[in-house]
């Protein structure tokens, strides 16, 4: 009798636990990781863009995304998703990279640059309104005004704007908002492996090739071209947005936006180590109001309750 209840209490204790269905939320810190992964990576797209700027930006945007597509092909089996989610993201890769380049052919680049960089303050003031449980919080909004002020002073970069009023800026008041709005309505949507951003990509890279066809002309590229384009492909319009998704599963979304404001500020600094011109003030300004923003959104996640994160 002793032997069957010892071989009973074994089958106890190696029996494996189910399987929780309910995801886990990560740390905040793990969760700041993936999106500083993802923005790190955006930081290189302007620097990739200036070597490529000789190439139709419909046509690079195309390839850029199906070569950013690649890495979910292994998980393919994954991409069964429900047809409102493949609208989602496509609404948000292709629609956002559409309505930008909209924007930057009729409307000046800085400014309407500047303009686009509204996203992640309607990311962040916008996360109450999308997401049921999150509130606004006053150290949020001031985070979120202070990083784009210091966004726009990145982008600027001390020059004055030419004021001039254009309709293109509001394809890029667009963009701006189909971007924060795509961010957080992934949490709206019914939860979906990473792997189906490949399938995301792989469609908006299909419209964005097809809007070539229709509106550029053809162009040839050079053996270095492509070796850009794949560089850019599992960068910034790949590899990114698998971070990125990882960061909004797990994260806040009023802090991810908050660090997003880093996006165009790294990428200035990248622009100025690639040209060689010499850092000046308005760089250091700008890092410190962005990394100051990005402190204080930081700390007010981290004194939120658990029960207003989610």
């Amino acid at each position: 009798m002793s032997g069957m209840l010892a071989r009973h209490d074994e089958r106890q204790i190696k029996r494996p636990k189910p399987l929780s269905l309910v995801p886990m939320s990560g740390h905040p810190s793990s969760s700041a990781l993936w999106a500083l992964g993802a923005i790190a990576l955006w930081a290189l797209l302007a620097t990739f863009g200036v070597a490529l700027s000789h190439l139709p930006p419909f046509l690079l945007t195309g390839l850029g995304l199906i070569v950013g597509s690649v890495p979910g092909w292994p998980r393919a089996r994954e991409w069964r998703v429900p047809a409102t989610t493949l609208v989602l993201g496509v609404y948000g890769l292709f629609g956002f990279h559409f309505l930008l380049f909209v924007a930057l052919r009729h409307a000046p680049a800085v400014e309407a640059n500047l303009v686009n960089y509204l996203w992640p303050l309607l990311m962040v003031v916008l996360a109450p309104v999308l997401l049921p449980g999150l509130t606004l919080r006053v150290p949020h909004v001031l985070a979120a005004f202070v990083g784009f002020a210091g966004a726009a002073l990145a982008i600027a970069g001390g020059r004055g704007l030419s004021g001039e009023l254009s309709w293109g800026y509001l394809p890029a008041l667009g963009s701006a908002f189909v971007w924060s709005t795509y961010s957080l309505l992934t949490r709206r949507v019914a939860p979906f492996p990473t792997a189906a951003i490949g399938l995301f990509g792989l469609v908006s890279g299909a419209l964005s090739l097809a809007c070539h066809a229709l509106f550029e002309p053809p162009a040839t590229l050079a053996p270095n071209d492509w070796m850009l384009v794949v560089a850019m492909g599992l960068g910034p319009l790949g590899g990114a947005f698998y971070l990125w998704d990882r960061a909004l599963k797990t994260g806040d979304p009023r802090t991810i936006g908050i660090l997003s404001y880093l996006t165009p500020l790294a990428s200035t600094v990248l622009l100025v180590l690639a040209t060689g011109r010499a850092f000046s003030g308005w760089i250091v300004a700008a890092t410190v109001m962005i990394v100051g923003a990005a402190v204080v959104g930081l700390r007010a996640e981290a004194s939120t309750p658990v029960r207003d994160r989610r």
